[in-house]
């Protein structure tokens, strides 16, 4: 999940790592040139007939799609730049005394204009990328980290900041306002505001460096990942693919094969291909992706390893790892590696067993590439279970309406389909009310299919923001993407329930961002650390395997038949199979993220070999070589082009919260329970970050989560006595 842009004065804080016009007077002044910025210029005749640079009219106040050309992008950026120093400038020079409203409020109102282009230069790099808009991101992302540090490290600007801070308890500042003034106050220390003048030129110089090399990382990636294709001409090799699966391989119907590395589309071959040199052929291609060659990650990675350790230690931290994790629920990465650990090791008993498993079935020791297709093989012999019987059943229009009923019956909401232009034709649009008042909440739009111009994976993301300053509001555009294989021209879109999860799980987050009743983009929808924003999606993936829930969404695509219960008990039944692998592969990559990350600076200068380093790490925790990691260093966006730096481990430790906020509606007997909805709604999808994390999942579930339910639903704890 890719967190959306959010506005105001997190234009500049957030936007240089959100992917997440003027005269040549503008000129940076005293107040700004402890940090050396840029001249800009932006004419008139540049920004003429800018769509950025008008009120968006349309319904809902969707961008312009069809009028925004890349060429508008940078003189619409450059100019929001302008506007926003003379913004901050104009807080830094008020004669008055520093106030709530003329400091704090003035500040989250800033960068606006930033703000609605960023929205969507952002978005649209994900989703519908060109060389114009990749060559943008590597001058604008570190011209606009630059920015950011000229706001943060401005002196003048700090001691207005800290002069509201320090009279916090005497300003009567409600709930929302203290909150705010709180953050931006952290925001700032964090950022380096109290360093000395040259350790700050310094932290500003490794930012926008960065910034760069992160830019460069995930379009490498982007490069290498679609520039792979594992050809197939003679279909006698596709033994072991369903019709449909190679129906959209070859979606033009001419009898040839391309075999890309999507996450679905890689799963499903490795599970049911027959074929072992096409599962080896296209493991490699998968594991190996810009490790050599034209796109080759492993100088970049470290690189940003040394930089982000070396910007640790002039902030005071022993790593990178040390600073992410200090204002998360683990608190110190050293705890995140005991959670780790604790789960870790019966995950490696576990799979130790389905090896032997597989390697009894198979006749053989089996290898990486392997694992998929036997694991399937043991899971049809074990339990009469095979996965592609549910795909008939999992059409996406209904499985995406079945996540809409879900929502509806927890959160008294509706989403209705409207016709509103998006940025691409596949791309469908819901207007999200509050059934009780009829209020519009928001705006929710899917982009499910893969296409070459989108980058792989599943995430949510915003165009905008919601806010209430004022009495202004404004509701959000929010966004969720996946990478569906797009089905041949007559075909239904059918989907693995992997998919089913994912879909959901995603839909979670867009919940999070749509329910926000926080007035202060700074904290509205999804803030939080990835230990935390993680739950309210991966709480929405436990509904989608409900037998009741099935039965409103699961239909076959040809008889409308509802799944039969049958099929839901096997699928109960092997719902913990295989989980000793997903977990190993997981914590594998976690383990390799946090150990990049708690390196000292001196340590991070002593390694010249990306991959052995890597290696290293998987032999201390004893990591099977049947198992590769979920991710390798050289495509790992998540740490290296995304958010979620030393904050892999987040998944996991959310699931502990899911776990057991679920468990609450189970051990309820209704999983709509009202009661735990409606808190449910008011304390995670509504509040955003009103309060610390560990309140807020308190507020809702009355208590501290346990481990316990986390290693029941993996399969390693007995499991939890039957209801009644």
């Amino acid at each position: 999940m890719s967190e959306a842009l959010k506005g105001g004065a997190a234009a500049l804080v957030l936007v240089a790592t959100a992917a997440c016009g003027g005269t040549a007077a503008d000129k940076p002044t005293a107040a700004v040139a402890q940090i050396e910025l840029p001249e800009i210029t932006v004419t008139d005749a540049e920004l003429e007939g800018n769509p950025f640079r008008a009120e968006w009219s349309g319904p809902y106040g969707v961008p312009p799609f069809a009028e925004i050309q890349t060429a508008h992008f940078k003189p619409a950026i450059l100019k929001g730049i302008l506007e926003a120093r003379a913004e901050v400038q104009a807080i830094v020079d008020n004669t008055e005394a520093p106030t709530f409203q003329n400091t704090i409020l003035a500040y989250e109102r800033t960068g606006q204009s930033l703000a609605k282009v960023m929205g969507v230069f952002g978005n649209l790099s994900s989703t519908d990328t060109n060389p114009e808009i990749q060559a943008l991101e590597a001058e604008i992302y570190p011209m606009l980290s630059t920015e950011r540090d000229a706001v943060t490290f401005n002196p003048k600007m700090f001691a207005r900041v800290k002069a509201v801070y320090d009279q916090k308890d005497r300003l009567g500042l409600d709930e929302q306002d203290a909150r705010l003034l709180e953050l931006t106050h952290r925001n700032f220390i964090r950022a380096g505001a109290g360093l000395s003048p040259d350790v700050q030129a310094e932290v500003s110089r490794i930012n926008a460096e960065l910034s760069g090399l992160t830019t460069q990382y995930g379009q490498n990636l982007l490069a290498a990942s679609k520039g792979f294709k594992l050809v197939v001409t003679d279909e006698a090799r596709l033994g072991g693919l369903s019709a449909d699966f190679k129906n959209a391989l070859d979606a033009d119907g001419n009898k040839t094969w391309e075999i890309g590395l999507d996450r679905p589309v890689f799963e499903g071959f490795m599970t049911n291909a027959e074929d072992p040199e096409l599962r080896q052929q296209l493991f490699d291609g998968y594991r190996l992706r810009s490790s050599t060659g034209e796109f080759d990650n492993n100088p970049l990675i470290l690189k940003i390893a040394q930089l982000r350790a070396k910007r640790a230690e002039l902030m005071g931290y022993k790593s990178h790892a040390h600073y992410v994790i200090e204002n998360r629920m683990a608190k110190t990465p050293e705890a995140a590696i005991e959670f780790l650990g604790k789960v870790l090791e019966p995950a490696l008993k576990r799979a130790a067993e389905e090896q032997a498993d597989m390697e009894k079935l198979a006749g053989r020791p089996i290898t990486g590439s392997d694992w998929w297709h036997y694991a399937e093989k043991v899971r049809a012999d074990k339990y009469a279970f095979d996965e592609s019987q549910l795909r008939p059943y999992f059409q996406l229009d209904n499985v995406r309406d079945g996540a809409f009923e879900v929502a509806e019956r927890l959160f008294n909401i509706t989403l209705e389909p409207i016709e509103v232009a998006g940025w691409h034709p596949t791309v469908e649009a819901f207007d999200v009310k509050d059934n009780a008042t009829g209020e519009h909440l928001g705006l929710f739009m899917i982009d499910m299919f893969s296409r070459d111009s989108k980058r792989g994976g599943a995430w949510m993301s915003g165009y905008r923001e919601a806010s209430a300053i004022d009495g202004k509001v404004i509701r959000p555009i929010i966004t969720n993407n996946m990478n569906l294989v797009p089905p041949a021209e007559g075909q239904p879109a059918l989907m693995d329930y992997n998919g089913v999860e994912t879909l959901f799980h995603e839909f979670g987050h867009g919940l999070h961002g749509l329910l926000t009743t926080i007035r202060y983009p700074s904290f509205s929808g999804t803030f939080g650390g990835p230990d935390y924003v993680e739950f309210p999606a991966q709480v929405m993936e436990h509904w989608a395997g409900e037998p009741i829930v099935l039965a409103e969404f699961a239909r076959h695509h040809k008889t409308g038949e509802v799944i039969p219960q049958a099929l839901i008990d096997k699928m109960n039944k092997a719902a913990t199979f295989n989980q000793g692998f997903k977990t190993t592969e997981y914590i594998a990559a976690s383990l390799i993220d946090l150990h990049w990350h708690m390196l000292t600076a001196e340590e991070a200068a002593a390694i010249t070999d990306a991959r052995a380093f890597e290696k290293s790490i998987l032999e201390k925790y004893k990591i099977p070589e049947t198992i590769e990691p979920r991710y390798r260093s050289t495509y790992f966006s998540h740490i290296f082009d995304g958010g979620y730096s030393a904050g892999y481990y987040s998944y996991l430790w959310a699931e502990i919260l899911d776990a057991d906020g679920f468990d609450a509606f189970k051990q309820s007997g209704d999983i709509y329970n009202p009661e735990l909805a409606a808190k449910l709604k008011k304390w995670v999808y509504e509040s955003g970050g009103l309060r610390e994390t560990d309140e807020l999942y308190r507020n809702f579930r009355g208590s501290d989560p346990g481990i316990e339910p986390l290693l029941r639903n993996r399969g390693f704890a007995e499991p939890a006595p039957a209801e009644g």
